[in-house]
């Protein structure tokens, strides 16, 4: 499967891990541990990105805890009809772009928002297009957040359902679309970020990188 496709793919994305999907469990454990970092070194008007944002369950936490300059990237159009009705004032209040992160990071200036997270996002990447990752840590000012699967033990347990067929570094949701895995420090430590915090989930590796000073 090629970039174009798997983008496709996920912008017609329903059912099972679809925005509706999301939306109906809520904020969860990841939502908490991306507040707590962000409150720790971060004012609630801070600008804050989300990289593919789904229905918004991850910012509605942000927003209900005082955050309110929000903005996220999100390539299913449906999310944001979901958005509007489990998060309203999220929906009413956030700056979005309906699109793939690819065609969007390129538009926004240096440094354009203090924090920037992603939550089984990057992972989904596809190869040809790895050139984004310089592109997030240009466009980040002070905090990068992300929280992927890198693989490991627990790989076949990951909620979006994997089969068997492992290649490498390499593996497939629901036997189609392509998961890379990835070591996110490593990503994004040659673009020159500090890693200042990690901590291992049940099936992701929650990493915290800062600028520089």
């Amino acid at each position: 499967m090629n970039s174009t496709e798997v983008l496709e793919q996920w912008a017609d994305r329903s059912g099972a891990y679809s925005p509706d999907y999301y939306a109906y469990y809520g904020p969860n454990e990841t939502s908490e541990l991306i507040r707590e970092r962000l409150e720790s070194a971060l004012e609630p008007d801070a600008s804050v990105l989300e990289l593919g944002c789904s229905s918004g369950r991850h910012l509605a936490h942000l927003h209900d805890h005082g955050y309110e300059n929000l903005a996220g990237i999100e390539i299913n159009d449906e999310a944001f009809e979901v958005m509007e009705d489990a998060y309203p004032e999220l929906a009413a209040s956030g700056q979005f772009y309906c699109d793939a992160i690819e065609n969007v990071v390129t538009e926004f200036e240096t440094g354009a928002f203090d924090a920037v997270f992603s939550v089984e996002t990057l992972q989904h990447i596809h190869a040809d297009n790895e050139w984004v990752f310089e592109e997030l840590a240009r466009i980040t000012g002070e905090f990068l957040v992300t929280v992927e699967n890198e693989g490991g033990a627990d790989d076949h347990d990951h909620d979006h359902g994997h089969d068997e067929d492992v290649d490498g570094a390499v593996n497939y949701v629901d036997g189609d679309f392509p998961l890379y895995y990835r070591n996110w420090s490593d990503v994004f430590t040659e673009y020159g970020f500090v890693e200042v915090g990690s901590r291992s989930l049940k099936r992701d590796t929650f990493r915290v990188f800062r600028q520089p000073s």
